[in-house]
């Protein structure tokens, strides 16, 4: 039941329990992988270094699981709407940036583990998921391929990394400056 208590704003109509986890979830993976990834890119050639890759790797099919699950989600379950007063209040510039910045997340939550699959497997490593499953190679093993698709999964991580950062910024600013309640349809708690 929405609250009336005078000087007390209307509750928002919140995102559902399903949605919460898979943002959440995903959220948490992206910026625990993007780091790691960061880490281990780094270390000299040795058994631990392909260990890590091998983890990376089976993490990365875990997010690409994990998005098209979000993605399954939220094409079956609309979002709810910005609330009237955060709609009005935003400027069209923002209005618009809130939109793109979804669909570019969306994009990149694909974009960034099918280049690293690509990657992957045009460097002639195939990926065994859990060293148990043996994924198909999605494209033929090629080290010219290999040698252009790799800073292409690399740029589009950092993009995907600013783009997670600038989507904080923005729930942070609505909870700590708006203080317009925006982030409370996405955390878990009382309905």
């Amino acid at each position: 039941m929405p609250s009336t208590h005078p000087g007390q704003a209307l509750a928002a109509p919140r995102y559902t329990r399903t949605a919460m986890l898979l943002h959440w979830l995903l959220g948490i993976a992206l910026i625990a992988l993007f780091g790691f990834g960061v880490y281990m890119a780094d270390l000299p050639f040795s058994p631990q270094r392909l260990k890590f890759y091998n983890w990376h790797k089976w993490a990365g099919v875990s997010i690409l699981v994990l998005s098209l699950l979000r993605l399954a989600w939220r094409l079956a379950h609309r979002p709810p709407p910005l609330p009237a007063r955060v709609e009005t209040a935003m400027p069209r510039w923002q209005h618009t940036a809130h939109h793109a910045a979804h669909q570019v997340l969306y994009a990149l939550f694909f974009a960034v583990p099918l280049l690293g699959w690509a990657y992957s497997s045009a460097a002639g490593f195939p990926i065994v998921f859990l060293g148990l499953w043996q994924l198909p190679d999605f494209v033929a093993a090629s080290p010219a391929l290999a040698d252009a698709i790799k800073p292409l999964h690399k740029l589009s991580a950092f993009a995907l990394a600013a783009l997670v950062a600038v989507h904080v910024a923005a729930a942070l600013k609505h909870q700590f400056i708006d203080r317009d309640g925006l982030l409370q349809r996405m955390l878990p708690g009382r309905r």
